[in-house]
């Protein structure tokens, strides 16, 4: 590694935890599989990366658990276009959960991408609170345990290949950030799947 390098590398372990914490709020799985990669090759403690997940995207799931639990709709319709909620799925979602309880939040966790509508719409039916954050965290052990696991094996592949080829480290970087679209996708396809089998089942 050279100067440059290591003076990055020093800098992400001084204060990188501490700029980790806020973006992992924002934008949970990207900043962890990017963390992830950069502990596999000596910047950080990856034990630590995934407790920090954990807790940034639990901290992210509570904020929109209580701004259901206070504003209800009223929030979905004033904000709600703007960050990808709409009126119609959080209704669908309240429906959910009619059938399913505490086991939607564990399960849209760890499996869809319906979480910020899935959360809101758990406080707008204000599910207990203390429910709510045991299924949070239950499903994010696996999700952000998966994201720090597969993070850390394409910084491994980055660290042991570019001793032989310099520039391999931008192509397994950007197999990371494919794999991550193709786990969207799947997670998008999933959260339909679960629609339809709600909608049989009625």
């Amino acid at each position: 590694m050279d100067q440059t390098g290591q003076q990055i590398f020093e800098f992400l372990s001084q204060y990188g935890y501490a700029i980790m914490l806020p973006l992992m709020i924002i934008e949970g799985p990207v900043v962890t599989i990017i963390a992830s990669m950069l502990a596999s090759l000596g910047a950080f403690n990856v034990f630590i990366v995934l407790i920090l997940s954990i807790i940034g995207d639990m901290t992210g799931d509570v904020i929109f658990y209580w701004l259901g639990y206070k504003y209800g709709l009223g929030f979905v319709k004033r904000v709600g276009k703007y960050i990808g909620i709409t009126e119609s799925l959080v209704l669908k979602m309240e429906k959910y959960f009619e059938h399913h309880g505490g086991k939607t939040i564990f399960a849209v966790k760890s499996t869809t991408g319906l979480c910020w509508a899935t959360f809101t719409a758990a406080g707008i039916v204000k599910m207990d609170f203390k429910k709510f954050v045991k299924y949070s965290f239950l499903g994010g052990i696996i999700w952000s345990g998966f994201l720090v696991a597969m993070g850390y094996f394409y910084g491994y592949l980055w660290r042991e290949i570019q001793v032989y080829i310099k520039w391999i480290g931008w192509v397994i970087f950007g197999t990371a950030i494919i794999t991550f679209v193709i786990i969207n996708i799947y997670k998008s396809y999933q959260s339909k799947k679960m629609f339809q089998e709600n909608e049989n089942n009625e």
